[in-house]
């Protein structure tokens, strides 16, 4: 299924900027410039995720937000402003946003930031899934009857029963939070709280307080005490991910936390003894952290004490059939399709595959290759032209037009073109070389993605 994408942005040029560099990444996509629209959207079909400007004519993002978090399935939020304080992105937060980013954007930034997000939620669903299923081969959630797995259970286990931080390490996507859920279940805590938190999703500015949590009057805004992460997870299990984005100042505290059992709340002048387990995950090396002095040697050594390595998935290629099945299930059961079947050919091209995203790449490797596919079976053509390539079942592209030596631009007793119109020509070229990906094209031109978008105007404007 099509991710649906609203976004409120009363900027007109902005509004289709966006508009166009998600249709790229195939998100569908609806707009609104106001906020009752945007509301009315949102109620007319709850979109899986919002991004909305904080200042509307009518009203603000936050009114959108608040009126979201009403809806039966809550989209992802993501709130932008050229006006940003640490006090809206407070209030934000609080509300129910998912990420507050300032302007003038990223592009980039935003787009990696919004696959990153509808990841995390498809594999909470995923697993969500997974644990309904009744499939007890399964290891609290987690999914793998190879030896690297059948191993790193074991480890689990052993662990679990301590009180001592444990460091998660891995590539990124091969499901360290899992981990980290499995370890809790297995330990005496599992009835207590397991909190888990994204060290790089939080503003530095606002750590201490959200880890530690603030007396009244702390700052301006603390209207009221506020307990942290530290408290909420008191008697059970802090997770603690990517942690090597934690300012160094702050490691020093959370370095006191797990040696004294204790934290102080910010503006606060006593002490607070809390009973947490802290798990700590990284895809990060630390020791070239600890060396660059971007990370604190003390606190290293404190958690890799006891450290479990996730192996990546090209080193469990015995668990690739497994998850691709199971993907695949999540993925009909969501869409509400009938009988679909990997092809026998599909099935050798995901095995031959070596997934530098991991898990979360075959997660969307699946996803695709069911929105795709018409029939019955999934067939290697289903699946994304890296993964058949793999296994060598990729067919050749066919020669562009006018011949085999050239790029089609001329053909022979045609009137030499004017400089403007072998622009054109190749601009058409190279879109349909990369499948109308505009990124892409613009960085095989040459010209940032404005320029892009500015020439495909004129385009348009002349052909009409």
């Amino acid at each position: 299924m099509s991710v649906r994408i609203l976004v409120i942005e009363d900027d007109s040029s902005l509004l289709d900027l966006l508009r166009e560099e998600l249709e790229v990444e195939g998100y569908e996509v609806v707009t609104a410039q106001r906020a009752d629209e945007g509301i009315r959207l949102c109620h007319d079909g709850i979109p899986d995720l919002v991004v909305s400007d904080l200042r509307l004519p009518d009203s603000d993002g936050m009114a959108v937000l608040r009126e979201t978090q009403t809806l039966s399935q809550p989209p992802l939020f993501v709130l932008i402003t050229a006006f940003g304080t640490v006090d809206q992105a407070v209030d934000a937060l609080k509300a129910g946003a998912d990420e507050f980013l300032t302007k003038p954007l990223s592009m980039d930034h935003l787009l990696l930031m919004i696959r990153r997000l509808l990841e995390q939620r498809a594999l909470r669903r995923e697993v969500d899934a997974y644990r309904s299923s009744g499939d007890v081969a399964g290891f609290h959630g987690i999914i793998g009857g190879s030896a690297p797995m059948h191993r790193l259970y074991d480890q689990i286990r052993q662990v679990a029963t301590g009180a001592m931080p444990v460091l998660v390490l891995g590539e990124s996507g091969v499901g360290k939070e899992l981990v980290a859920r499995a370890i809790h279940a297995e330990s005496p805590r599992a009835e207590q709280p397991f909190v888990a938190v994204n060290c790089a999703g939080i503003p530095a500015d606002l750590m201490e307080s959200e880890f530690f949590g603030h007396a009244r009057g702390a700052f301006t805004g603390a209207d009221r005490a506020r307990t942290g992460l530290f408290g909420q997870a008191d008697g059970g299990t802090l997770l603690l991910d990517e942690i090597a984005e934690m300012p160094l100042a702050l490691q020093a505290k959370l370095l006191r936390a797990l040696q004294e059992g204790t934290i102080r709340p910010v503006g606060s002048d006593t002490e607070q003894s809390v009973d947490v387990r802290v798990i700590a995950a990284t895809h990060q090396n630390l020791q070239a952290r600890v060396a660059s002095g971007d990370f604190r040697e003390d606190l290293y050594y404190r958690l890799e004490a006891l450290a479990l390595d996730v192996p990546p998935l090209r080193e469990r290629s015995d668990d690739i059939e497994r998850l691709a099945m199971f993907f695949l299930e999540a993925s009909l059961r969501r869409s509400e399709r009938g009988d679909l079947r990997f092809d026998d050919a599909a099935l050798a091209c995901l095995r031959a595959y070596d997934y530098p995203g991991n898990i979360r790449e075959l997660a969307n490797v699946v996803e695709r290759a069911v929105t795709f596919c018409n029939g019955e079976r999934i067939l290697p053509e289903h699946l994304p032209p890296r993964v058949r390539e793999a296994s060598g079942a990729a067919q050749s592209p066919p020669e562009p037009a006018g011949g085999a030596d050239g790029d089609g631009l001329l053909a022979l007793g045609e009137p030499l073109p004017t400089l403007e119109t072998l622009q054109e020509r190749y601009v058409e070229h190279v879109l349909a070389q990369v499948e109308g990906n505009k990124r892409q094209a613009a960085r095989i031109l040459g010209v940032n993605r404005r320029t892009l978008y500015r020439w495909l105007s004129e385009d348009d404007e002349d052909s009409a």
